[in-house]
């Protein structure tokens, strides 16, 4: 196999598989990972491994329980052999407990970068591992209402005699 079409086999696996998490079947998310017990998924900023294909199954467990309507759009995809990066927006609502936070209901909206990595004997994922602002994911689960209050706008003055280059 060509490195193009290695490339193009990894665009058409990791489409696939995101297919699979918006529409919420675990199962053939799951799948697409090797069964050899060398599959991961990490959650890097908040130093989380789920190891394995159980470890997968678990993570899938609680963000389908954390967020049931979660869904990525992919803004863009580049697939190297071996290793394909996927930019995208994660949104949901918090219907279920996550890292201890009782659901609020609360809208979640998060700009995600994602790797795969691929067992080159299978040619299925061994790997995934995202990187998002954890701190403004669970910012999003643990606002208010009172949280959310509209902001008093202040008056400005305008002066008609600003610098040029300047916004002052």
């Amino acid at each position: 196999m060509t490195l193009e079409e290695q490339a193009q086999r990894q665009h058409g696996i990791v489409t696939a598989h995101i297919a699979a998490e918006n529409a919420h079947d675990w199962t053939a998310a799951s799948a697409g990972f090797t069964q050899t017990g060398t599959a991961f998924r990490d959650m890097l900023l908040v130093a989380t491994v789920f190891k394995g294909v159980g470890g997968v199954r678990a993570f899938y467990d609680t963000i389908g329980k954390a967020l049931p309507d979660l869904h990525i759009e992919i803004k863009s995809q580049n697939d190297l052999p071996g290793c394909t990066v996927c930019e995208g927006v994660l949104t949901g609502t918090h219907l279920g407990e996550y890292m201890g936070i009782p659901p609020r209901g609360n809208s979640i909206r998060m700009d995600v970068t994602t790797y795969y990595f691929f067992d080159d004997k299978t040619e299925k994922l061994v790997a995934e591992r995202i990187y998002f602002d954890q701190a403004s994911l669970l910012q999003q689960m643990q606002a208010t209402g009172h949280d959310q209050r509209p902001r008093k706008k202040q008056k400005k003055k305008l002066s008609h005699r600003r610098k040029a280059g300047t916004l002052a």
